[in-house]
């Protein structure tokens, strides 16, 4: 059985300051996410499942699913604050989506197979998609999942601060940690990031970070859905709290009952967290497309 791609793209895009998931970076008005769907294509997933906010349901089926027909499945679901558990309190005033561990939950009754997890906005390369597929497709144990990893120094972004899952491997290759470093932004030697005590952690470029393109099976939805009950028990009359994948993540590799695997790519990772980075994005398509990466018109 091929894998699936799960596309989380119901963020809000606060920073970019509108609609970033749908916004045009490639010369044939190929959008980040087409990228990272023709990326799958080649690598051998079967199907794509898009996450999305009920406002921009006609928007993704207009630009995706006709776009699409005959070369993949695609279906999507939406993520909604009143999906939750039964018996649970949360706040009147809540606006914002409840995170990407949720965002996970909600795809329940789409995805039986092992699937991967990527943001819409971000462009992952096609090293990266390889190494998750083969993963997907040769690793049998329902509790190993993995992570692929990037090197924090091509992660930045020069127009602002990012989030970050940094990451601690173990001595054998599988995640130790991931702890969700929030505010990283770049430095002539390296990266920054404000600590929770007032001080300043510093980074020198070579940590290990997720940029939330995961490898799951099955098996994680049971633990998520006991995550996202606890999380919504403590804190669901927070209008601003969100559950973050590495959080979840964490929580289950430090009690054993999850492993994750590391698989690193030497990818340079680049997306359109704010406005002014759409115009490194629209250069490194276009210098991609003359490398022969990718054609100028991918569908």
């Amino acid at each position: 059985m091929k894998p699936t791609l799960l596309v989380l793209a119901a963020g809000m895009g606060t920073r970019y300051g509108g609609n970033k998931q749908l916004d045009e970076v490639g010369p044939s008005g190929e959008t980040i996410i087409d990228y990272s769907i023709y990326d799958a294509i080649r690598s051998g997933f079967g199907k794509i499942v898009f996450v999305i906010r009920r406002d921009i349901e006609e928007q993704v089926k207009e630009r995706f699913f006709e776009r699409l027909q005959g070369k993949i499945e695609v279906d999507y679901v939406f993520q909604e604050l009143t999906d939750l558990p039964e018996g649970v309190k949360v706040s009147p005033d809540r606006q914002k989506p409840w995170g990407t561990s949720h965002a996970i939950l909600v795809t329940g009754k789409k995805i039986h197979e092992p699937f991967g997890v990527i943001n819409a906005d971000d462009y992952y390369g096609v090293e990266s998609f390889r190494l998750l597929k083969d993963f997907l497709v040769n690793d049998e144990d329902p509790n190993r999942y993995c992570i692929v990893g990037y090197k924090l120094g091509n992660t930045l972004s020069d127009h602002g601060h990012v989030n970050r899952g940094v990451c601690r491997a173990g001595a054998d290759g599988y995640l130790a940690d991931i702890a969700e470093i929030r505010q990283i932004e770049k430095t002539r030697d390296g990266a920054k990031a404000p600590g929770p005590d007032g001080s300043t952690i510093t980074f020198t470029g070579n940590e290990i970070v997720s940029m939330n393109l995961w490898g799951f099976k099955p098996t994680c939805y049971s633990f998520l859905g006991k995550e996202f009950r606890s999380f919504l028990d403590e804190k669901g009359m927070d209008p601003k709290s969100e559950l973050d994948i590495p959080t979840s993540v964490d929580k289950f590799v430090k009690s054993g009952d999850i492993a994750i695997k590391i698989l690193m790519s030497n990818e340079r990772w680049f997306g359109v967290t704010y406005r002014e980075d759409k115009p490194f994005v629209v250069d490194s398509i276009r210098k991609m497309i003359r490398d022969g990466v990718y054609p100028v018109r991918i569908y």
